[in-house]
C-alpha cells in the first residue's frame, strides 16, 4: 500500500511515511487552534473513558463561538494536549478531529506550500 496521498486541486502529495520522523511538527511548534465539534467531543471523551463534560473541563476552551483543544507550553514552544512525546504520536489518533485528519490538505496551504513545506517534510511537489 502506498504512503503517498493525491487531493484534487493541490499542486503538491503528501507522503505519509515522513510523519514517523518529522517529530510532530503539525502537533507543535507556533501555538493555533485545534477546533472539534460537537460530535468529536463526544468521540473524544468515549475514547479517553471520560463523561463530555468532565473531558470539555479538562481538556477544552472556548475560542469565539467554538471549542479548541488546549496546549501545553514546553519552553518557547507549543504542543497539542493529547501529543505524546514518548511515541512521537497522537494520543487520541482513532478519534482525532476532521482538522487534524485533513492536514496538509486545507485551503489555507493551497496558495502557501513553501510555508507548509516548512511545517511538514511529507509535502512534495506534485
Amino acid at each position: 500500500m502506498s504512503n503517498i496521498i493525491k487531493k484534487d486541486g493541490y499542486n503538491y502529495i503528501f507522503d505519509a511515511s515522513a510523519c514517523s520522523s518529522c517529530e510532530a511538527r503539525c502537533c507543535t511548534g507556533e501555538s493555533g487552534y485545534i477546533h472539534v465539534s460537537a460530535s468529536e467531543i463526544e468521540s473524544i471523551a468515549d475514547l479517553l473513558g471520560l463523561e463530555t463534560q468532565a473531558f470539555s473541563e479538562k481538556y477544552l476552551f472556548k475560542h469565539g463561538y467554538r471549542y479548541s483543544i488546549k496546549e501545553r507550553k514546553i519552553g518557547e514552544s507549543y504542543e497539542c494536549a493529547f501529543y505524546n512525546k514518548e511515541s512521537n504520536g497522537c494520543a487520541i489518533y482513532e478519534a482525532r478531529p476532521q482538522q487534524c485528519r485533513t492536514f496538509p490538505f486545507w485551503d489555507y496551504f493551497k496558495t502557501r506550500v513553501d510555508e507548509l513545506k516548512l511545517e511538514c517534510p511529507g509535502v512534495v511537489d506534485a
